[in-house]
């Protein structure tokens, strides 16, 4: 398997974007990556008039577009003084543009807004998009609220085993703990019977499985464990990762993402109040 090649990590001078930046550079100095940052101006598809405007220095649209990209570059550099930092200023819709550039690459980070900006786009829409189609872990930061917390890990019943292995990376890295969350759904007014039990034995399974995979991935990290029993799957893994540095959640099996986003995956990532980390790996093997 080839080696990643950096963290990239998406800017438009927002303030989501510059908290992304901040973040993608202290994880790309704890895993000794490069960290690139991307600014992808959209202006090209609107005009063809770019250039400066006449007789006005240090004017036009591709120069507010690198300037724009400057500032992500600065915003790295006061982050971590001394990381090794590349910029790169693309042309077109944002998320197709990071979508392109994710093959082999460690992680794409975002903040949480999308990187639309002035065309008004849906909040979330780039994240959303890129959770569904980037090549690598893309990771979604809102304010970094308990940077001391642990990395929350979603398993589902196939063992979630790309999302196991990111949030094992994430947690050796940083010297966080681990929790691993399974969640048993059970639909709102249903009645107990009798064959809960060896759904409980399975589930209890499952998480066991879950978590001895962990172990053995990162020895060094502390491993907990969380079986919850909810209706909603989302609010269930919401409620665990209260205070979690990062809650990770996977995009294949039975229980989050298949290739798009899914409800599950969608209402973890509008509303949690942490950064979210969506594991995707569909150019390489784990």
């Amino acid at each position: 398997m080839q080696e990643p090649q950096a963290i990239v990590a998406g800017y438009d001078g927002s303030t989501e974007a510059a908290e992304a930046v901040s973040w993608a550079a202290r994880q790309a100095l704890l895993r000794g990556l490069v960290l690139h940052v991307v600014h992808s101006s959209m202006w090209p598809l609107l005009t063809r008039h770019l250039g400066p405007v006449p007789g006005v220095s240090d004017s036009g649209l591709e120069r507010s577009a690198e300037s724009i990209l400057e500032e992500g570059f600065n915003q790295a550099k006061a982050a971590v003084p001394g990381l090794t930092v590349e910029c790169t200023l693309l042309h077109g819709l944002p998320a197709q543009q990071l979508a392109g550039i994710s093959a082999r690459q460690e992680m794409v980070v975002v903040g949480s807004r999308g990187l639309g900006g002035f065309l008004g786009l849906l909040v979330g829409s780039v994240s959303l998009e890129l959770a569904a189609t980037a090549s690598c872990p893309v990771a979604v930061i809102r304010s970094d609220l308990y940077p001391g917390g642990p990395v929350v890990v979603a398993v589902d019943e196939a063992g979630s085993s790309a999302a196991l292995k990111d949030a094992c990376s994430l947690a050796s890295a940083t010297g966080a703990g681990l929790v691993v969350v399974h969640v048993r759904h059970v639909p709102a007014g249903y009645r107990r019977f009798s064959a809960d039990s060896d759904a409980e034995a399975a589930a209890e399974e499952v998480l066991r499985t879950a978590v001895r995979a962990a172990r053995a991935l990162a020895p060094a990290v502390n491993v907990e464990e969380v079986l919850a029993t909810d209706a909603s799957v989302p609010h269930a893994l919401l409620e665990a990762s209260q205070g979690a540095a990062m809650l990770v959640v996977g995009t294949q099996g039975h229980g989050l993402v298949r290739e798009t986003i899914g409800s599950i995956a969608h209402a973890v990532l509008h509303h949690s109040h942490g950064p979210v980390l969506v594991s995707r790996h569909t150019h390489t093997e784990l």
